[in-house]
């Protein structure tokens, strides 16, 4: 177990370690079994993040011409869905140089986009040299391995991460750019959603369809007749999403979102999470202040305790309409102009609220395009 900790959000949190480095550390385990013929019930490792772990070996077995092993992924305090998966490494004499393989539980790598080419297994490219450089540390000289990584299960938990969107088919993928788990990363969140968006530009989509989250895909696909493969679930990340599409090279964005989303970045906020800003009803109230002049919906409005509630108050619903077109400008500044942003507004209630003035059309293109 590792001992060290991250400070996150005022708690203590333990930091554990990736599947790249439980490939690594099972595949030097499983090579200088090979090579000495006996147990290795311990390993250490450097990370590139400069810890060396010392890790327990387990599951061990041993012949002339191949040796197995595994080390159990250690996620610490990060609500990791591969923690406790036991990551294997069989090592079998080779003729000569290194080579490594993906095998049962590996995912496999189908589309352009990836830090990985199409038709090779989902080992990133840190990983890789991770495996080949611990191995390459207990092999005599001229010495040939091909190694062969796996994890039991990893195709039934592949299915609930975003390998299936990222067109790796088959199994989890071996990751990790600093060989260390950090407890509830927003970098690795932002950067699979980033991923996504990478391959579907370079799909040669040149329009996306972002959502805060399943209630916004339901709709987008159920309501808008937009299919899957156009949207993005880009969760509370609405800023970081924006530049990256502008990174990539986008020239449009329908947003889809519902009202307790939508409100907040009409007020100019672009991560949506509570803990960084819940000022709903407060910028409700205020558009519909301006909107209108109404002061006794607008202490309604603020006096509710969810949106939901908030708009029962609100009759006109032009109003929608203005909200929708003040978020999608909110959009368009943020990324200075370098994108077309166009919003459908909606409420798990009522249904659809309000469209800026260019949504019908993007749809249309989307629809179009399916």
């Amino acid at each position: 177990m590792l001992n060290n900790y991250k400070i996150v959000s005022g708690k203590k949190l333990r930091c554990g370690y990736t599947t790249g480095t439980c490939a690594a550390a099972a595949a030097k385990a499983a090579a200088e079994m090979l090579v000495k013929q006996a147990p290795v019930n311990h390993v250490s490792i450097d990370t590139p993040k400069g810890w060396t772990l010392n890790l327990d070996v387990e599951d061990i077995s041993f012949f002339p011409d191949y040796a197995r092993c595994c080390v159990i992924k250690d996620a610490g305090d990060d609500p990791d869905i591969t923690n406790g998966m036991r990551i294997y490494a069989k090592v079998s004499t080779a003729e000569s140089g290194i080579k490594i393989t993906g095998g049962d539980g590996v995912g496999r790598v189908t589309k352009k986009g990836l830090s990985v080419e199409p038709g090779n297994p989902a080992i990133n490219p840190v990983p890789m040299r991770m495996i080949e450089n611990e191995v390459r540390g207990v092999l005599p000289e001229n010495t040939g391995v091909c190694i062969e990584i796996s994890v039991p299960g990893g195709e039934s938990v592949a299915e609930r991460t975003f390998n299936p969107k990222l067109g790796i088919e088959g199994g989890i993928s071996i990751i990790g750019t600093s060989g260390i788990v950090e407890p509830m990363s927003e970098d690795s969140i932002t950067e699979s959603i980033g991923l996504e968006l990478s391959m579907l530009r370079k799909s040669g989509n040149e329009a996306a369809v972002f959502v805060p989250g399943n209630y916004g895909e339901k709709y987008a696909i159920e309501s808008l007749k937009i299919e899957k493969r156009h949207i993005v679930t880009v969760s509370n990340y609405i800023g970081d999403m924006l530049n990256r599409a502008v990174y990539e090279g986008f020239r449009s964005i329908l947003f889809v979102g519902n009202i307790g989303k939508l409100v907040k970045v009409a007020g100019g906020i672009f991560n949506t999470h509570s803990k960084v800003a819940d000022a709903r009803v407060e910028i409700l109230a205020s558009h519909y202040a301006l909107f209108t002049g109404n002061a006794d919906v607008v202490k309604a409005i603020m006096e509710s305790l969810t949106t939901e509630e908030a708009i029962e108050y609100i009759k006109d619903m032009s109003f929608f309409m203005y909200l929708a077109e003040t978020a999608a400008e909110r959009c368009c500044g943020f990324v200075h102009n370098d994108l077309s942003v166009e919003v459908v507004l909606f409420s798990e209630k009522k249904g659809l609220l309000g469209k800026s003035k260019g949504a019908d059309q993007m749809i249309d293109s989307l629809q179009a395009a399916s």
